[in-house]
């Protein structure tokens, strides 16, 4: 599990003018919440915190006026057409301590002969596990798998000290038969104009 430091300036500015001043310099409007403390206002670099954002639930040592914090982002708020980050909130954690979070879902392997199609019903896994110990993606195997069968949560492989936080009776993904393109009418093939 990826995990990155950065360094947080806190702020004492509120509201969208404050705001938008932040993102203007390249940076972003982040609050850190958790463990009965009052939330923190912090700014945080733009550039660093979407670097460390593309690795899913990493582990950010936040440095706050040389004090140290161990977080993973709990909502990130993306602008809609360009995608830049608007606005982060962060969740306190203690090394040992169990957190509840999504973890994507990969496949591996291929289907039976005659194929047929991947829904993925869950994108991402809630999972329970220990903070320091956030599995990056799980990964399910698809191989030899044909229409109609189903991956159930209990059926997804988890590390060691990871245990689902869903019942394991629920859908991961399920392969369908793929659909059949309709025959085009007869006399309606392509400069026909029927005069």
């Amino acid at each position: 599990m990826a995990d990155v430091k950065i360094t947080a300036e806190p702020r004492s500015e509120f509201g969208k003018g404050a705001s938008r001043r932040i993102r203007a310099v390249g940076k972003v409007p982040a609050v850190v919440y958790g463990h009965g403390a009052e939330p923190v206002h912090v700014t945080l670099p733009g550039h660093e915190l979407m670097m460390a954002l593309k690795t899913s639930n990493v582990l950010i040592t936040l440095d706050v006026e040389g004090r140290q914090e161990l977080v993973i982002p709990k909502a990130v708020q993306r602008e809609a057409i360009r995608g830049f980050l608007v606005h982060v909130d962060l969740l306190t954690v203690k090394r040992g301590e169990k957190v509840t979070v999504e973890v994507p879902v990969q496949t591996e392997g291929e289907l039976a002969p005659g194929g047929g199609l991947i829904e993925h019903v869950l994108n991402a896994l809630p999972v329970e596990a220990e903070a320091t110990h956030i599995p990056e993606s799980l990964t399910v195997s698809i191989q030899g798998l044909e229409t109609g069968a189903s991956v159930l949560a209990k059926d997804v492989p988890l590390p060691a000290g990871t245990t689902l936080a869903i019942d394991g009776e629920d859908v991961v993904l399920q392969v369908l038969q793929p659909q059949a393109e309709e025959p085009a009418p007869e006399g309606a093939a392509e400069g026909e104009t029927g005069a």
